[in-house]
């Protein structure tokens, strides 16, 4: 039963979004408003088809600004797009990735490459999407973990919210609006989640996407609470 239901939930899902790739990939081309909403509102349908109920204590961004979030794995996409209207910021690979790199490239995402050399360009590339008034997710931990605790911040990426242009340093704001965020996985089946249960949500390391999202579904995702934190 738990399998039909995990493949009955996973069905609705890619017909869903299947449906709406075009709308948004017109959106993006046409560089209309609807480019911004359309993923936020797949996105929070997205967590009630899953059942992630998302919990807000605080006042998210609105307009431009950079949301600095801790980052536990894939359901901390559709949690902070359920609350914003977001784009994200990633590294390069994940725009390789089958089907959920499509996604990621129709939300606008930042890919940032792993060269030094490159940083200063797309430090850049951040600096110019935050004075065009788009909120910007960056994980600074640089990767994810198991969500018990927070990893050291590595991205150099934080200094993009210094808007100081030299030149046109007068007829901009000199620094974007930086919002930390913490999400934590609170509940499931009704219960507090325990450090055992966080494998099941919590992805990092060399698990494979696909199966993790697959044994998640089957486990009993729909139970699952989920909390935001913005402040």
């Amino acid at each position: 039963m738990t399998k039909l239901r995990a493949f009955s939930i996973l069905l609705v899902f890619v017909v869903v979004t299947v449906i709406l790739l075009p709308l948004q990939w017109a959106a993006v081309k046409l560089h209309i408003p609807a480019r911004r909403s359309i993923p936020y509102r797949y996105h929070r349908f997205v967590c009630r088809l899953f059942g992630v109920r998302v919990s807000v204590l605080g006042t998210p961004l609105r307009g431009g600004g950079l949301m600095t979030a801790n980052h536990t794995g894939w359901l901390d996409i559709p949690i902070l797009s359920a609350v914003a209207p977001v784009s994200f910021v990633a590294k390069i690979e994940v725009a390789q990735w089958p089907f959920f790199g499509t996604l990621a490239r129709l939300q606008r995402t930042i890919f940032i490459r792993r060269e030094r050399s490159k940083a200063l360009e797309d430090r850049d590339t951040i600096r110019k999407r935050l004075l065009e008034g788009d909120a910007l997710v960056l994980f600074p931990e640089g990767t994810s973990s198991d969500g018990n605790r927070v990893l050291p911040f590595r991205s150099a990426l934080l200094s993009a919210a210094e808007l100081d242009l030299g030149e046109d340093a007068a007829h901009h704001p000199r620094h974007a609006s930086v919002q930390p965020v913490s999400i934590a996985l609170v509940g499931l089946h009704g219960m507090p989640m325990g450090r055992e249960n966080r494998p099941f949500y919590a992805w990092y390391g060399d698990m494979e996407l696909v199966p993790h999202l697959w044994e998640a579904l089957k486990s009993g995702l729909w139970m699952s609470r989920s909390s935001s934190i913005a402040r």
